[in-house]
């Protein structure tokens, strides 16, 4: 099966960006779901599958109008989230209306337009262009991470405490949601713009359950991601299932282990 896969291009290159991109999701996720702006990766997605349908129907080129549109996008959710009274429901409102508008113009769009790809991701749509864009956009993340590690972790566990300490948070919150935006554009177009939040929320969520430092969760993180793209996108292919659910069906039992080693660590007194 491996041999089967390596000899098909498209499928190798699926394959790449998934892992670039499951890295790159994993460590913003961790940052996003500690300041509780993991709903921002949903919203984000939705307003990237309005940007994907106006591009249909206009016939441009796809990251050429959702990349600007999701980056604007995501600096406006991280705004908003800030102010607790507004935010969660300013991004509920944004995220419907994006997804309303990119039906209507996929639908106007003509039957030539496939939804279900916009919606669930397809392998076939992957270029090579998107390839380079990921590598880039993972490369990016992994030297932002390791050239501003202390100034990401304090904005992530304290930014007022960063902040007094002369730390500009406005700086790197930004970097988090440009890559965040950025992450999510390319890995919609494996995953969908319905499937590809959960490669920010569940690494995250569990690695936390197992692990306690910033660092330590942050490698698991990592690590997990790349463990469960791998598993679900042999296991589509071997079952003939589709990619983005197969990917975040694994995710899902690696939660539930992860539920059960948190609960036999507290039995055990750990």
């Amino acid at each position: 099966m491996i041999t089967e896969i390596f000899s098909y291009p498209f499928l190798v290159r699926a394959l790449l960006i998934g892992l670039f991109v499951s890295i790159s999701a994993s460590l913003l996720g961790f940052s996003l779901v500690l300041r509780r702006f993991s709903m921002i990766g949903d919203g984000l997605s939705h307003v990237g599958f309005g940007a994907l349908g106006i591009s249909a129907l206009l016939a441009l080129q796809p990251m050429a109008v959702t990349i600007p549109v999701v980056v604007a996008s995501a600096f406006i959710l991280l705004r908003l989230s800030e102010k607790k009274k507004s935010g969660d429901s300013s991004i509920a409102l944004l995220s419907s209306s994006a997804l309303a508008v990119g039906v209507i113009a996929v639908s106007v769009a003509g039957v030539n337009t496939d939804l279900n790809a916009f919606l669930f991701g397809s392998i076939l749509s992957v270029s090579k262009s998107d390839g380079y864009i990921a590598a880039i956009i993972s490369a990016v993340t992994l030297l932002s991470y390791l050239l501003f590690y202390h100034q990401i972790y304090a904005t992530t566990f304290d930014s007022a405490f960063a902040k007094a300490t002369g730390i500009n948070t406005g700086r790197y919150t930004a970097l988090l949601s440009l890559l965040t935006a950025l992450v999510i554009v390319v890995g919609m177009r494996i995953l969908g713009s319905l499937l590809i939040s959960s490669l920010i929320i569940f690494p995250a969520s569990i690695a936390m359950k197992v692990e306690k430092t910033y660092l330590s969760v942050s490698i698991l993180a990592a690590i997990e991601a790349v463990v469960a793209f791998i598993l679900g996108f042999f296991a589509s292919y071997l079952f003939s299932l589709p990619t983005g659910a197969s990917i975040v069906a694994v995710h899902m039992v690696f939660y539930v282990l992860s539920i059960i080693v948190r609960e036999a660590r507290i039995a055990l007194g750990d």
